[in-house]
């Protein structure tokens, strides 16, 4: 059934690559979604499956052990993976972000020594949230300051997803000239992590939130990425670049819920006959797939913009913004096309639910991203 809302428009995907991942998540991933999400598991096992299956470095130079391909393939493997389970896609949102950063710019020196290490299972994370900043970020309490031949951090940042497993953090500190990024091993002497009070999501569930507190943490000089002082700019471009496949994650949840309640439709009787035959029930699926189409078109429009860098920002938050909304629609209608059935706990309309309302808020909120879209059309405005 899964093929349906699957029809539209995929530019540039190399034949049978949706056809490998979606086996992949058929066999290993589906039945353990509900276990993911119910345990609240980070399903390490998995991730490092899935780096053998070519999925966590479908972008990166094959210089770097990547394939080289367009973001059409990460946005499509990042789809799927969501249809199964948006928590392990998430696990691969963290991953692209961290090595984005490092591609995009990190000194060679740091892309020889860490590149390489995610296609073969390097599970990293995207440390930027603070307690009393959230999604500001343009000054921060961790601090990193020049000592000697390297940097020493200390701080602490809150909320960070994937961090309960990552063997690598990127990190945003304040320096003397501004916010800047670093990379930081995991074991590197001085960094440790803690569940906090407030750490558990309703909805993508890849293990808890942690904290990762800095305590005098030493780091080479070469593990700057980028420039002192240009940190947040760093940051924004590797949030445009991962929001597209967020974007995606919704899109495969969206599909998900679609499917599970098409079925349901099928083969459910009531009123002597089956439910998918009421005209209305007809037209909440026919309203469902418009949308689920129009949403993957915005999707991989953005994927053609990551690749020819085309108005990046207004195609990534165009997209995650009304993707992430449909998923939610979609999910809550398709629990009402279900009935009570809809409602119990043992189906699983309830994660679709979930995750796709969290990802109306992680990653970037619907209103920051209005804000970036609305800034367009006041210059575009200006230009009339």
């Amino acid at each position: 059934m899964e093929g349906l809302p699957n029809t539209v428009w995929q530019p540039a995907v190399e034949a049978g690559f949706v056809d490998e991942v979606r086996r992949f998540v058929k066999q290993r991933i589906v039945p353990l979604a509900n276990e993911i999400d119910a345990k609240d598991l980070y399903p390490a096992e998995i991730v490092r499956d899935l780096a053998k299956l070519g999925c966590n470095a479908i972008s990166l130079p094959k210089k770097f052990g990547g394939r080289e391909l367009g973001y059409a393939h990460s946005v499509a493997a990042c789809e799927e993976i969501g249809y199964g389970s948006a928590a392990v896609a998430i696990c691969l949102i963290t991953i692209f972000q961290a090595q984005t950063m490092l591609n995009t710019f990190g000194s060679e020196s740091l892309k020889q020594q860490y590149l390489p290490q995610f296609a073969r299972g390097l599970i990293a994370s995207y440390a930027l949230t603070e307690a009393s900043h959230g999604s500001d970020i343009r000054k921060l309490e961790t601090k990193a300051r020049r000592e000697g031949d390297g940097w020493v951090l200390n701080g602490e940042k809150s909320f960070i997803t994937s961090g309960s497993r990552a063997e690598l953090f990127v990190i945003l500190a304040q320096t003397d000239v501004g916010v800047s990024v670093f990379v930081v091993p995991r074991e590197s002497a001085g960094v440790s992590t803690y569940i906090g009070e407030n750490s558990a999501t309703f909805g993508l569930r890849n293990g808890p939130h942690v904290n990762v507190r800095l305590q005098d943490v030493r780091l080479p000089l070469d593990h700057l990425v980028g420039q002192e002082g240009k940190g947040v700019r760093q940051a924004v471009t590797t949030l445009d670049y991962s929001r597209t496949l967020a974007a995606g994650i919704s899109v495969g949840i969206a599909r998900a819920a679609f499917d599970a309640a098409l079925v349901f439709a099928r083969d459910r009787t009531a009123f002597d006959q089956k439910v998918v035959n009421f005209q209305g029930i007809q037209w909440y699926f026919a309203d469902m797939l418009a949308k689920i189409d129009a949403a993957r078109l915005l999707v991989y429009e953005a994927a053609r913009a990551l690749d020819n860098h085309d108005d990046v920002i207004r195609r990534a938050s165009a997209a995650k913004l009304f993707a992430s909304e449909v998923a939610t629609e979609v999910a809550a209608r398709c629990v009402q096309i279900c009935g009570a059935y809809g409602t119990m706990v043992n189906a699983p309309f309830g994660r679709f639910m979930r995750d796709a309302k969290t990802y109306e808020i992680g990653g970037g909120s619907s209103e920051v991203l209005k804000n970036a879209l609305a800034k367009r059309v006041v210059n575009y405005a200006a230009e009339l």
